[in-house]
């Protein structure tokens, strides 16, 4: 497998007694690579991120993720990703820099490189002022802003994202995505599943599961073309149709 490759999986399956969640899916992603992981309610995606970040044995199939085994070293994945999602990324009862030092410490870092990065982090975010602050204060883009750069902090090889901008508008979300491109042009690479379209277009590579497998991968330009679309909207819900199970 090349170096170049940091996710790749092979028939990757998980099943549920008789239901298939995820049904051999085979994909790879790339060093720097922004991927978008789309797919409606039901259709599988959570499970398949779970199988990545070695939160869950697959029933079937191959999974490497920084070039460990999601098999057999779920514990080494772990401490190469940084993870956010829009239901769960902070502790809103600690303040700005609790929540840095935290995670920093689960992810292994050095105090003395906590410190020194925690403070880098605030200037750039002009969050100095808001080092006490509990985040529960924060308004809902700035924890975002935060939380995003909270699990990119020990220069994680990917992270994965988890329809990070929920409930944020539309001027803070194009804020958020400029953090990605940085993020991916310092070669961190980003698996992120939204429910916005419009984000899909700002992705490298677009993914779409449908009952479980991969019905569609390709740029956002080439499916556009292929399934003669003027927006991944339409090519969204034209492969959404045929869903035939729901969440």
């Amino acid at each position: 497998m090349s170096e170049d490759i940091v996710i790749y999986t092979k028939n990757l399956t998980k099943k549920f007694g008789s239901f298939t969640a995820v049904d051999n899916i085979n994909f790879e992603v790339h060093r720097g690579e922004i991927f978008g992981f789309l797919g409606a309610n039901g259709a599988g995606k959570t499970t398949a991120m779970r199988m990545l970040c070695g939160l869950s044995k697959p029933t079937s199939g191959e999974g490497y993720v920084a070039g460990f085994d999601i098999r057999k070293q779920p514990e080494k994945i772990k401490q190469s990703i940084g993870y956010m999602s829009q239901k769960f990324s902070l502790y809103e009862d600690l303040k700005v820099w609790e929540n840095i030092r935290l995670y920093a410490g689960i992810y292994g870092m050095k105090d003395h490189h906590i410190a020194e990065k925690t403070e880098d982090l605030l200037e750039k975010l002009h969050f100095t002022k808001e080092r006490n602050t509990l985040v529960a204060s924060l308004p809902l883009g700035w924890k975002q802003k935060l939380a995003f750069s909270v699990s990119i902090f020990h220069e994680p090889k990917i992270v994965f994202l988890d329809e990070p901008t929920g409930g944020v508008d539309p001027a803070t979300r194009r804020q958020f995505w400029e953090m990605i491109y940085e993020a991916a042009d310092r070669g961190i690479t980003i698996f992120v599943t939204t429910h916005y379209m419009d984000e899909a277009e700002y992705c490298n590579r677009v993914s779409i599961m449908v009952d479980g497998r991969i019905d569609a991968l390709d740029t956002p330009h080439n499916l556009k073309e292929q399934f003669n679309a003027h927006s991944m909207d339409q090519v969204f819900r034209r492969l959404a149709r045929k869903a035939e199970r729901k969440e």
